[in-house]
C-alpha cells in the first residue's frame, strides 16, 4: 500500500502562511503541519488548529531565525552560523527544544510528530537534544529528511548525516520534498506521485498565501508558497492520487 502524509512546514510563521496551510488541508491533499513555537503568528495558528481538528499538528523545532524562548535573544540567522554556535557550545539545545515543546502543549495541542527548521537535526548534537525532548513529550514520529528519489552529492551527504535515525526514532519509510523546495508545482507534484514507493512517505511542503505580510518576512520562500498551495489543491493532483491508489493519511492514523 502507498500511504502519503503531506506535511506543511512553518505553521505559525505568518498569518497568510497559516491561512494557506489550512486551505491546503480543507481543499487539497495536505494532512499535517508542523508549528513554530517562536513564530510571529503562533497565536493565530493555535486558533486555526482548534478550528481544524482533522489537521495533524506537529512541532517545527527552530534554531535558525526568530528569537529564543529561553533567552529572548535572536537565534543564528543561517545554517553556517548555527553550526558554528552549536560546536562552540553557545546554545543549550535541550532547553531550547523543551521550551518550544512546552509552549505548544500548554496551548492545548497534542503533537505526535516533529521536524526541524532547515533540517538542523542532521547535526548529531541537535539530533540528540531533539530525541531527548521527543521522548519526554511523547513525540512519536521524527522526520528523516532524505528524499527517496534524491540524486547527486547533496542527497548522498544528507543520507549519510541522517544514518541511524531510523534505529533511534520512529520515522516514515520514505521522505520527499527537499529537492522540490521552492519549486513545487502541479506538474512535478503529479510526477512525484507517479513514482511514489510502497509504504508510508512524508512529503514536505511550504504552502501559503503571499500577501504583504509574507513579502516583509525574512524568508526566500514567498511567491513559491502560493504556487505550492495551487499544486496541493489542483484537480490534477487529486487525480494523480486516485490513479496511483495512494491513501492520504495522518500520523495519528499510522
Amino acid at each position: 500500500m502507498k500511504r502519503l502524509l503531506v506535511n506543511a512546514d512553518d505553521f505559525g510563521f505568518t498569518r497568510d502562511v497559516n491561512a494557506g496551510i489550512v486551505e491546503a488541508h480543507r481543499s487539497g491533499i495536505l494532512t499535517a503541519t508542523t508549528l513554530m513555537a517562536n513564530g510571529a503568528a503562533f497565536d493565530d495558528a493555535v486558533r486555526l488548529a482548534a478550528e481544524t481538528p482533522s489537521l495533524d499538528i506537529g512541532i517545527h523545532f527552530v534554531l535558525i531565525g526568530g528569537e529564543s524562548l529561553v533567552t529572548g535573544k535572536p537565534f543564528p540567522p543561517s545554517v553556517p552560523a548555527l553550526v558554528q554556535a552549536v560546536f562552540a557550545g553557545q546554545l543549550n539545545l535541550y532547553d531550547e527544544f523543551a521550551a518550544q515543546a512546552r509552549k505548544i502543549f500548554q496551548a492545548g495541542l497534542k503533537p505526535l510528530h516533529a521536524d526541524t527548521h532547515k533540517h538542523t537535526h542532521l547535526l548529531k548534537p541537535v539530533r540528540r537534544a531533539l530525541l531527548s525532548v521527543a521522548e519526554e513529550f511523547g513525540l512519536r514520529w521524527i522526520r528523516k529528511p532524505a528524499d527517496f528519489n534524491g540524486r547527486g552529492l547533496l542527497s548522498s551527504v544528507m543520507r549519510r548525516m541522517i544514518t541511524g535515525l531510523s534505529g533511534e526514532a520512529q520515522t516514515t519509510d520514505h521522505f520527499a520534498g527537499f529537492a522540490l523546495t521552492g519549486r513545487l508545482q502541479t506538474h512535478n507534484l503529479a510526477a512525484l506521485l507517479d513514482s511514489l514507493p510502497d509504504g508510508a512517505t512524508e512529503l514536505m511542503t511550504h504552502p501559503g498565501h503571499c500577501t504583504a505580510e509574507l513579502e516583509a518576512a525574512p524568508t526566500r520562500l514567498k511567491k513559491s508558497r502560493a504556487l505550492e498551495l495551487q499544486a496541493l489543491t489542483a484537480p490534477e493532483t487529486r487525480a494523480a492520487i486516485e490513479k496511483n491508489q495512494i491513501v492520504l493519511t495522518r500520523y495519528r492514523d499510522l
